[in-house]
């Protein structure tokens, strides 16, 4: 596998938003200014509760195919190499990390295999669409931890989307959960999300790479990052913390991943979060205290490091 030299992009974006010029000229400057050769295009279908098994995503939440397609290529004419990550929000706010249902089904209680078939139907739309636009790889799912323990279900989804979709497929796991996940023999790729302490890589990584070496599977971040924002560095998952913009801190939480991420052969990259279908002003970046880079001085610190892999 190549190294991946990635970001995401588009979180959150709606029905007609990859339509606009903004969004294009979004995509060209994050090749351009981070050096990026990957980008991963990061979904957001809705469930009403966490504990609802309808998994909608054909509404105005959506971007709908037919721009999704589009973009796909136009990233593919900039150059980049593409990846598709259809993942879930929930409406009431929960985060997706709750899904849970009874490990035995109870009468007229929600059950695992409803939500299942929901979001098997959904992963397979979009693995179709993956297939259709030769995308590099598809990932099936995102920091969905309670679901993780359904091993039997999640080995038949891989299969369903493998039905559909003839490259790579990942699932990416939440921080700190990559032993949680005892199927990852069914996957290509394993991949998880790096926030961590600015001060705790070093370990983290060494506990990662004790549990993902005996697969003998590619493994890379398919998230990382870091709010601009002060406090952040020692707690980078966490997007309500509360303090002043600090576009230094998040320089500083860039240049001591890649520091010693770097060291390890056995990574085979990252997917930055998050690149944004509608950028702020530049004018502004120093005011921005969110995961962005753009204009930001660790767009230049990912510019710096992706640029040098020679892997």
């Amino acid at each position: 596998m190549d190294y991946i030299k990635g970001f995401t992009y588009g979180w959150l974006s709606q029905r007609g938003d990859f339509r606009t010029e903004a969004a294009r000229e979004s995509l060209r400057l994050l090749q351009e200014r981070t050096g990026s050769e990957y980008v991963i295009f990061a979904l957001a279908a809705l469930q009403d509760t966490p504990h609802t098994t309808r998994v909608d995503y054909k509404g105005e939440h959506m971007v709908d195919d037919e721009e999704l397609l589009d973009m796909l290529h136009y990233a593919q004419s900039l150059g980049l190499r593409t990846i598709l990550k259809p993942t879930i929000n929930c409406r009431n706010g929960t985060w997706r990390a709750h899904i849970n249902f009874f490990d035995r089904d109870v009468p007229c209680e929600p059950k695992w295999h409803e939500w299942f078939a929901s979001y098997t139907d959904y992963q397979c739309h979009y693995a179709h669409i993956a297939e259709q636009a030769g995308c590099s790889m598809i990932i099936v799912g995102c920091e969905m931890v309670q679901t993780e323990r359904r091993s039997t279900e999640w080995r038949q989804l891989i299969q369903n989307v493998r039905q559909h979709y003839s490259g790579q497929i990942s699932y990416n796991t939440d921080k700190y959960q990559e032993a949680n996940v005892d199927w990852w023999d069914a996957v290509d790729v394993i991949s998880s999300s790096g926030y961590y302490p600015h001060d705790d890589w070093e370990q983290q990584l060494a506990r990662i790479e004790r549990i993902v070496k005996p697969y003998s599977k590619p493994f890379f971040f398919a998230e990382a990052g870091c709010p601009s924002r002060t406090g952040s560095a020692a707690i980078p998952n966490d997007w309500n913390l509360q303090g002043a913009a600090n576009v230094q801190e998040q320089a500083a939480y860039y240049e001591a991943m890649f520091e010693h991420a770097g060291k390890c052969d056995w990574i085979e990259g990252f997917g930055l979060w998050d690149w944004s279908a509608q950028l702020y002003a530049e004018h502004g970046a120093g005011e921005d205290d969110g995961y962005g880079v753009f204009g930001k001085p660790a767009e230049h610190v990912i510019r710096n490091f992706y640029t040098s892999v020679q892997r």
